[in-house]
């Protein structure tokens, strides 16, 4: 798999953008020029079927940045792609819209008005040197809607994203339509894997080996070791993806005070007040945000769906089906 870099590094600036969305390998006759948004990068793609099967996708497209828009608390970096009715897009721990490709080159993007923004103390957003709380998570995202004057809009939450979702829902019920819920956990005794516990120093590398076999849970040891070129090839994706100035003291902090307010998501209490139709996805290897957690939330909403996805805490890149059954479901006028 390696032997594969040198090829696609040379052919990186023709790389059509939509192959990584519809998981297949690229050939040359996939190759064709699509404007000015693009530049150098690595993606890792798994698809999965009845065994693994690894591919190295050359592909990062560029957007020119979006300037910092001020709310009442902070200036927040966000981006938009698509037309139509607005979804608000969270995304999870140490999300970095210039981490490519991600929702705005998505299925998503097609059919509807997609906002996705850095939060507090990541990507290019403020990071203010105090204490952050899930509360405040959630009131950003209403304070970005209020900057951008939407009132109504349908959420889609992965992650951290989901969790900060479950605030905003909670918080601002009027303004949301429908929410999505992935890979993620209502907290309490039921929380998402501590990252908190892990050492602040790891690198990328570090980060991925001791997460591997955690965020799909059929990559255990014996997989890894019957594996080197996949495990290799996931690990130069890693490296290629990484952002310099993420080993900032600024950014470093900023994804502290991030995982110090994960640490105390808890929405237990609340969420069987909440009357928003909601979708629950989930992995079913995910041990991040694990099966009984996704049982658990769904049990908590009153109006909750559980759909399950042939892979682990990425299923929503492992599992073709994911996206389409998102936005069927936002696109659905029946209630």
């Amino acid at each position: 798999m390696p032997r594969r870099l040198p090829l696609l590094l040379q052919t990186l600036p023709r790389l059509k953008r939509t192959s990584f969305f519809q998981q297949k390998p690229i050939s040359t006759s996939d190759f064709s020029r699509t404007g000015p948004r693009h530049s150098l990068g690595l993606v890792l793609s798994v698809a999965l079927g009845s065994e693994f099967r690894v591919e190295l996708y050359a592909l990062a497209p560029y957007t020119p940045r979006m300037p910092l828009i001020q709310t009442t608390d902070l200036k927040l970096h966000y981006d938009t792609a698509g037309n139509g009715d607005p979804v608000l897009f969270i995304s999870g721990t140490g999300g970095d819209l210039r981490q490519r490709p991600n929702v705005l080159d998505g299925p998503l993007a097609k059919t509807r008005r997609v906002i996705a923004y850095d939060q507090r103390g990541l990507g290019q957003s403020e990071k203010p040197d105090r204490v952050y709380s899930m509360e405040d998570y959630g009131d950003d995202a209403a304070r970005l809607l209020d900057a951008l004057g939407i009132d109504h809009v349908d959420v889609v939450g992965v992650s951290f994203g989901g969790m900060v979702a479950q605030h905003f829902a909670l918080r601002h019920p009027k303004r949301l339509r429908k929410l999505v819920l992935c890979c993620t956990s209502p907290g309490g005794e039921m929380p998402s894997y501590p990252f908190h516990e892990l050492p602040q120093d790891l690198s990328p590398t570090e980060r991925l080996l001791r997460l591997m076999d955690v965020s799909d849970t059929r990559r255990d040891h014996a997989w890894q070791k019957a594996n080197p070129d996949k495990v290799s090839a996931m690990i130069e994706a890693a490296q290629a993806g990484a952002i310099e100035d993420h080993q900032q003291p600024e950014s470093k902090l900023g994804a502290w005070r991030q995982l110090e307010a994960r640490a105390g998501h808890d929405t237990v209490d609340q969420l069987p007040a909440l009357s928003t139709r909601t979708l629950i996805c989930a992995g079913r290897f995910d041990g991040i945000a694990p099966p009984v957690n996704q049982e658990w939330l769904a049990s908590l909403i009153p109006n909750a769906e559980l759909k399950w996805y042939e892979g682990g805490h990425l299923f929503m890149i492992q599992d073709r089906r994911a996206w389409p059954d998102i936005i069927s479901f936002l696109n659905d006028c029946s209630s």
